[in-house]
């Protein structure tokens, strides 16, 4: 029989992919006019020169993982929140407080036990997540979270295992979010898969969040994780999918919240644009409402079941005291009733997780109200008024965001909003603390994946916004003894990106064709990170005064409230300037203005 003669054609060789094609926005590869001779634009780029072609994702891939897993796991060789500080330690014994009474008792008393010490006060995702980790411990050594005898336990092993936790939690919940967001923006954005690798490095490498989850002793990573792959299923237009991902974020730290509007606002968007769609939005409500549920289920079943549980404790049998927010309630609630249990439940933990009555804020943050009660003592105020100024400002700071998002629902500008929304709530919120610095600079690092975002504006603003979040933390770092993960991993971040101060290339490169930093761009950058290399001298070397222990904290808070100040309008701006509202807006002045405007 006859064969084809095409099966003794030879097969063809893919045509190697340059990273200099059009796929390439950055500039990742400088080029001498000279010898036409090529060297990568920053060391992060030099390091992975070697694969800038085509080369199996099956082998970059794993050894990113490995590499960004060996200093998130070497951060944890030193010290962590409240080591060996008594009577209430830190955040490390807090985690492990929590584990220690969900695995002991009945889900009923998770929102009401030992409240002076370090009662429960995250939602029921960290509770749960809480518990599994309890029960697994115990199975190791049951000593490590024995009810009461625990409290304080510094055990070896139990730090190893503890740190073990935050490293496989990431590793299951953050990583493969921020793998697969990765890729579907830069695709999105036409970045070729060798940039996009550079991009996930640094997006993994950020000091900050490996020093808060894995230094100080965190799951933000967690909750950090579930809203990267809420923005990830949008991106692939799985709407209720981004839904159930997004209500899982907010039901691990409320903190989420500071991205609620710009989600809800692009969902919205998403409904009404470009024409209503009304089978959608039902079905958003609906599934929200389910996933929201289904977390809550478990704590108004256990409301039920509660009063009949044994539990392994020395709790009093007296029934627990309603929270605030059910006294205020003008209605009259039978305790015997049937709906009293849940409701109970559901209205203490709430109390528990939204501490109103704490005050403006607990510690010093680089927020605006910090910032202010330098100069003004806004603790002279009621609380109630300070709460409202709170809500009115936050309002206002994020109601661009969220018109914009809204009225262009695009995909590209969902990192955008977000960011912009994060960080109005993160500069004028109630209760903010200097960990949620985390939640803007998220959104804002993910975008070195996109269109440009290693080029040079976007790298200079996202890497000064990381470097300054990151030393606005350096005073909570300090007391954690943790100097030294925060020289090393900071340092590193700027080296590998190319940012002052391991080079100041970035800011002396000459602005050709359009390209590179405008004055004002250079200036207020280097300004800010001249004021931070001045404070650490300060801060090392010279001893605040007597009258004024906390001055370089304050300093610290004042400067780094300016300057997230700077990244919030950068960010809004960048958003409306991109979603084409200004170029709309010129485009009606020059149609009403007729040939008088045709200048502008």
């Amino acid at each position: 029989m006859a064969t084809s003669s095409s099966a003794h054609t030879p097969r063809k060789r893919k045509k190697a992919l340059s990273p200099l094609s059009a796929n390439s926005s950055n500039g990742l590869i400088l080029t001498d006019a000279k010898t036409i001779t090529q060297r990568p634009a920053f060391p992060l780029v030099a390091f992975f020169w070697p694969a800038r072609r085509p080369t199996s994702q099956w082998l970059v891939l794993p050894l990113i993982l490995m590499a960004v897993g060996l200093f998130r796991w070497t951060t944890g060789f030193w010290g962590y929140s409240g080591f060996q500080t008594r009577p209430m330690h830190g955040d490390f014994e807090a985690q492990r407080h929590w584990m220690e009474i969900t695995t002991h008792l009945p889900i009923s008393q998770w929102y009401f036990y030992d409240l002076e010490y370090w009662g429960l006060d995250y939602p029921p995702l960290t509770a749960y997540h809480s518990w599994l980790l309890g029960k697994i411990g115990s199975m190791i050594n049951p000593s490590w979270f024995a009810l009461h005898s625990s409290r304080g336990y510094e055990e070896q092993l139990l730090k190893v295992y503890m740190r073990a936790t935050v490293l496989v939690s990431e590793y299951l919940v953050y990583v493969p979010a921020a793998v697969i967001f990765n890729r579907r923006f830069s695709r999105l954005g036409g970045i070729n898969a060798w940039e996009a690798s550079i991009a996930l490095v640094a997006i993994l490498m950020q000091p900050a969040t490996i020093l808060i989850d894995h230094a100080h002793f965190q799951y933000n990573t967690v909750m950090l994780g579930f809203v990267l792959a809420s923005m990830s299923s949008m991106l692939a237009g799985r709407l209720l999918w981004g839904c159930v991902f997004f209500v899982a974020g907010l039901c691990f730290k409320q903190m989420a919240l500071y991205y609620a509007p710009a989600i809800f606002a692009y969902l919205l968007g998403q409904c009404l644009l470009p024409k209503p769609n009304l089978r959608r939005f039902i079905a958003i409500a609906f599934v929200t409402l389910v996933t929201f549920a289904l977390v809550l289920l478990p704590i108004v079943a256990g409301a039920f079941l509660g009063t009949n549980h044994n539990a392994e404790s020395t709790i009093s049998e007296k029934a627990p005291q309603p929270p605030p927010l059910l006294s205020s309630l003008s209605l009259h609630l039978d305790p015997t009733a049937l709906y009293y249990p849940p409701l109970l439940q559901l209205a203490q933990s709430i109390h528990r997780i939204f501490p109103f009555g704490r005050g403006l804020f607990e510690d010093k943050v680089a927020n605006v109200w910090c910032a202010l009660h330098t100069f003004h003592k806004l603790h002279a105020y009621p609380t109630p008024l300070l709460q409202r100024l709170s809500l009115s400002a936050t309002l206002v700071a994020i109601l661009p965001a969220c018109m914009t998002i809204s009225l262009f629902p695009r995909k590209d500008l969902l990192p955008w909003a977000l960011a912009s929304t994060a960080w109005g709530f993160f500069l004028c919120s109630f209760q903010v603390h200097e960990k949620s610095v985390l939640l803007p600079l998220l959104p804002m690092t993910v975008l070195l994946g996109g269109e440009g975002g290693l080029g040079s504006e976007l790298r200079a603003w996202i890497g000064w916004a990381n470097l300054l979040g990151v030393w606005t933390l350096f005073p909570l770092l300090k007391r954690d003894v943790l100097r030294a993960p925060y020289w090393v991993l900071s340092l590193l971040w700027a080296y590998l990106l190319g940012l002052p101060p391991a080079s100041l290339g970035l800011y002396t490169a000459k602005r050709d064709g359009g390209g590179g930093l405008s004055w004002l761009v250079r200036f207020l950058h280097l300004t800010f990170y001249a004021a931070m290399a001045v404070w650490h001298v300060l801060e090392a070397f010279l001893e605040p005064p007597e009258a004024k222990p906390d001055l370089w904290v304050v300093v610290n808070v004042v400067v780094g409230a300016a300057g997230f100040g700077f990244c919030f309008l950068w960010c809004t701006w960048q958003l409306i300037w991109r979603s084409g509202m200004m170029e709309d807006y010129f485009r009606v002045r020059l149609r009403l203005g007729g040939g008088k405007q045709k200048t502008l």
